[in-house]
């Protein structure tokens, strides 16, 4: 048997329960991976909540979390990349959960954990590495170019946050008071979360931001918009309707991001912040903290 994280319906925390299950077995194009830790995100709990949108497709109980890192035990047919014992990292197959001690991956999803990496920290990259290396990189800048981070002091933030410094861009990081330190230390300036934040912003750089990084959403995103030298160079994670409707987009995607942020953090050019780790056992603890918005950095479970 195994264990997985699940909700089972969607609504608040009091839905989540963990449960036993048989081990899954590995399809055809995918491998089953022992986890030896799982990044927990925003989106996790935004699924469980229905802010994603409550599709009738969905199996309830719902398997949670979406990345994980470990060791491959089992192969499915037409897989040549993965051994069984490689380290590997990645995020979980559709359907699946990472808050489990067996998670099913598809191969083409995967890559290598560098020997050099923890679990923990390879656990922080399929989903935060990613999203930090796509936003980062979704237009071409010069070095010294100014970046504007919404939500810098986060697991995705602080990423993008670092990825900047070694470009070599100028970052501005907005976040709660509580995460200056961590902003500061990561070579950027902090400008404090709430009102007054364009203005303050626009002190700093009168002749506006060459980059917005949005990881907030709604009307904070919707306050800086104007800073943006063009409307299209502002992208957001959470919430691509308010980006396009100002005139940006979405997150982009590139296909190769998980591979290049994976070597970027294997040489240690820049290193996931994490907060707290939790057992598997208390999953609603870890999902509640990053709930909470107090997190300065990732939160991961181990099973």
């Amino acid at each position: 048997m195994s264990r997985v994280y699940v909700f089972k319906d969607y609504g608040g925390p009091e839905t989540e329960a963990l449960l036993d299950r048989p081990i899954p077995q590995p399809g055809r194009g995918e491998i089953l991976v022992e986890v030896k830790a799982a990044g927990v995100n925003p989106v996790d709990w935004k699924i469980r909540e229905g802010q994603l949108g409550r599709s009738p497709n969905r199996a309830l109980p719902a398997p949670m979390g979406r990345e994980v890192a470990g060791v491959v035990a089992a192969i499915g047919t037409d897989v040549e990349e993965f051994r069984v014992d490689d380290e590997v990292l990645g995020p979980v197959a559709p359907g699946q959960g990472g808050f489990a001690d067996h998670a099913l991956l598809r191969a083409s999803d995967a890559v290598t954990k560098p020997a050099e990496l923890s679990f923990e920290i390879a656990a922080t990259i399929a989903v935060a590495g990613t999203t930090a290396y796509d936003l980062t990189h979704a237009i071409d800048l010069e070095p010294g170019a100014t970046v504007l981070v919404l939500g810098a002091g986060g697991g995705v933030g602080s990423l993008a946050t670092e990825i900047g410094r070694v470009h070599q861009f100028r970052v501005i990081g907005v976040a709660s008071e509580r995460k200056r330190e961590l902003i500061e230390s990561l070579g950027a300036e902090f400008v404090r979360s709430g009102v007054g934040v364009a203005e303050t912003v626009r002190e700093l750089a009168p002749d506006g931001v060459d980059l917005i990084v949005d990881l907030v959403g709604g009307e904070a995103l919707r306050a800086v918009a104007p800073l943006a030298k063009s409307p299209d160079h502002i992208f957001s994670a959470p919430d691509p309707e308010t980006a396009e409707e100002l005139g940006g987009s979405g997150r982009p995607n590139d296909p190769e991001s998980l591979r290049r942020i994976t070597e970027v953090i294997g040489y240690g050019a820049i290193t996931p912040r994490i907060s707290a780790t939790y057992p598997l056992a208390a999953a609603r603890e870890a999902l509640a903290y990053v709930e909470s918005g107090h997190a300065t950095g990732k939160v991961v479970i181990i099973p």
